[in-house]
C-alpha cells in the first residue's frame, strides 16, 4: 500500500451532523431527549399533520452562530431555510428543512495537529438543518419500522473544504471538533448514540496533479476511529481502481464496521436534483450584531487558549497541558484547584501531577466523569498544600488520606490526617532517636557506606521510614542521616 500511495494523494473533506443540545426539536416543541419509546416524542407537527405551521427554535440559532464563532466564520445576517426535495422514508413531510443558498456560518477554520505541526482545515460552511428519524430494519421480518423521535432534531452540518490529505488528518480533525462542541456545550458529541456523525468525501489523484478526482461519499460513520478506517480501505479501493485503468463513479456509499470495507448505495445525487426552494412556511430571519455579540460573550476559554496559557504562564509540559484540556469541566477542575491553592504558578505543576495521576487514575478505575467525582476542588489544593508544607508524604497524601477523604468527603483533610495518625514526623528530636537506633544497628552497612557505597542512603531512609510507619518526613530524615554519617 505504501509503495502504491507514494504515486498518490488522497484529497478528503468531511461533512460532520452535529445534533445541538437543545430542549426540543428546530421547528416545534417535542423534546429531543434521547432512549425513549419509539414515537413518543412526537406531535402533529413533527408527523406533518394539515395545517400544522413550524415555528423556529431561537437557541438552536444562537448554537449555530456559538460554533461559527468558535470555528472564525463570517455569520450570515440575513438568513431563510429551504426545502430540500429528496425523498426521506424517515421524515413524514417527505422533504428535509435545511439551508442552501444562506448557511448561518461562511468559511471559517479548525486547526489541528499533524505531524507536520498544525494545519488550519478550511470550512466551507456551517448550515442549520432537522433532522430525519430512524429507520429499524431488525424489528419485523416482513416490513421496515420507523421511529420517528430523532424526525425533526436540531442539527449543525459543518463542511470542510477538500482540505484534508490523510486519514490521520481526518482523525485529528474530527477529534479536535468533537472536543470543539463539548467545550461551546453545543453538542454532547456523543457518536455512538448518533448525536454526532460524520460523512467522508474521498478522492485520489497523482501527485502534482491539480485536477480533482472523482468523488465517493462514504455516508454516517459513527465513531472517529471509523472515519479513519473508512478513509484508508476507500483510498486504497480508488488507488486499485486507477492502478487498473477503471472507471471510478460518484457514489454514495456506506461502511461495515465489521470488517472494515465500503460498499455501494447509490450513485450520487449533485445539489440540483435536490430542488431547494425557500420553504413557504418559515419566514426569513435576520440576525442582529447585538444578538451575536451577546453569543459571542458566552464563548468559554477553548482548547488551544488554555493550552497556550498552561505552557506559557505556568510552564507545563506540552502533554500536561493537552491532557488537561481535552474535557472543559477536567480543565476548569483544575483551574479551581489552582484558585483555591492560591492562584500561584508555582504550585499548577504539583495540581497537575495529582489530576493526572491519582484524581484520573480514580475517574478511569470507576468509570466517572470528573462532574461525579466526590472530592471539592479546595479538598485537591488542600491535601497539596499538606504535602508542600511537609506535613504528608505525597505517597500518603495521594493513598491513605485520599481514599478516607473519598469515603468522607465532608471531612476536613487536615483534621482527617489528625484523626488517623498520618501526620509526618518532621521534628528532629522525634527522628534522631530512631535514625539513632537504625544506624547503630547497620553498623556494617554505615561502614560500608563511608567506603564509597552512597546507594545504601536509601537503604536507611527505608528503614526509618518502616519503623515510623511512613510517618517519617523523608526529606529531613535524609538530611539527619547525611549529618550523622558525617
Amino acid at each position: 500500500m505504501s509503495t502504491i500511495n507514494d504515486q498518490y494523494e488522497i484529497v478528503i473533506g468531511l461533512e460532520v451532523h452535529a445534533q445541538l443540545l437543545t430542549q426540543s426539536k428546530l421547528f416545534c416543541g417535542d423534546s429531543i431527549a434521547f432512549g425513549a419509546e419509539p414515537n413518543t416524542h412526537v406531535s402533529p407537527i413533527t408527523l406533518a399533520h394539515p395545517g400544522t405551521l413550524p415555528k423556529m427554535n431561537r437557541q438552536a440559532i444562537g448554537h449555530a452562530i456559538k460554533m461559527g464563532l468558535a470555528c472564525h466564520c463570517e455569520i450570515e445576517n440575513k438568513n431563510y431555510f429551504a426545502r430540500k426535495n429528496y425523498f426521506y422514508p424517515d421524515l413524514p413531510k417527505g422533504y428535509q428543512i435545511s439551508q442552501h443558498t444562506t448557511p448561518i456560518c461562511k468559511s471559517g477554520y479548525v486547526t489541528v495537529k499533524t505531524a507536520a505541526g498544525e494545519k488550519n482545515i478550511r470550512l466551507n460552511r456551517i448550515h442549520l438543518e432537522e433532522d430525519a428519524g430512524k429507520s429499524l430494519h431488525d424489528v419485523d421480518e416482513s416490513n421496515t419500522a420507523v421511529d420517528y423521535n430523532r424526525a425533526g432534531t436540531p442539527l449543525v452540518e459543518i463542511v470542510t473544504e477538500p482540505d484534508l490529505r490523510s486519514s490521520d488528518e481526518a482523525f485529528a480533525y474530527v477529534s479536535e471538533l468533537r472536543k470543539l462542541v463539548r467545550y461551546l456545550g453545543v453538542c454532547d458529541g456523543n457518536m455512538e448514540e448518533g448525536s454526532m456523525r460524520c460523512d467522508a468525501n474521498i478522492s485520489v489523484r497523482k501527485k502534482g496533479d491539480e485536477k480533482l478526482g472523482t468523488k465517493v461519499e462514504v455516508k454516517n460513520l459513527n465513531s472517529i476511529r471509523n472515519v479513519k478506517r473508512a478513509i484508508d480501505f476507500e483510498a486504497q479501493r480508488l488507488i486499485t481502481m486507477m492502478e487498473s485503468a477503471e472507471t471510478i463513479r460518484q457514489q454514495t456509499r456506506s461502511f461495515d464496521a465489521n470488517n472494515g470495507t465500503t460498499f455501494a448505495i447509490r450513485d450520487k445525487e449533485d445539489a440540483e436534483d435536490y430542488r431547494y426552494f425557500p420553504d413557504p412556511d418559515l419566514t426569513p430571519f435576520d440576525l442582529k450584531d447585538e444578538f451575536i455579540n451577546e453569543i459571542r460573550a458566552t464563548i468559554p476559554a477553548l482548547p488551544a487558549e488554555r493550552i497556550k496559557k498552561y505552557t506559557e504562564q505556568y510552564l507545563l509540559p506540552d502533554y500536561d497541558a493537552q491532557v488537561l484540556t481535552e474535557e472543559k469541566e477536567f480543565s476548569d477542575y483544575f483551574d479551581t484547584c489552582l484558585s483555591e491553592g492560591g492562584g500561584e504558578a508555582a504550585r499548577a505543576k504539583s495540581i497537575a501531577n495529582w489530576m493526572l495521576g491519582p484524581v484520573k487514575s480514580w475517574l478511569n478505575d470507576n468509570g466517572k466523569m470528573i462532574s461525579e467525582f466526590p472530592l471539592q476542588p479546595a479538598q485537591i489544593a488542600a491535601l497539596i498544600k499538606c504535602v508542600d508544607e511537609g506535613k504528608l508524604s505525597f505517597s500518603t497524601a495521594s493513598t491513605r488520606l485520599m481514599q478516607l477523604l473519598l469515603q468522607n468527603p465532608a471531612e476536613d483533610p487536615i483534621i482527617l490526617a489528625e484523626k488517623n495518625n498520618l501526620i509526618q514526623q518532621s521534628d528532629s528530636s522525634a527522628l534522631e532517636p530512631v535514625i539513632d537506633a537504625v544506624l547503630e544497628q547497620l553498623a556494617d552497612k554505615v561502614a560500608a557506606y563511608k567506603k564509597g557505597k552512597k546507594g545504601l542512603l536509601a537503604l536507611f531512609v527505608g528503614e526509618v521510614m518502616k519503623r515510623t510507619k511512613g510517618k517519617a518526613d523523608p526529606k529531613k530524615t535524609n538530611e539527619i542521616i547525611l549529618e550523622k554519617l558525617k
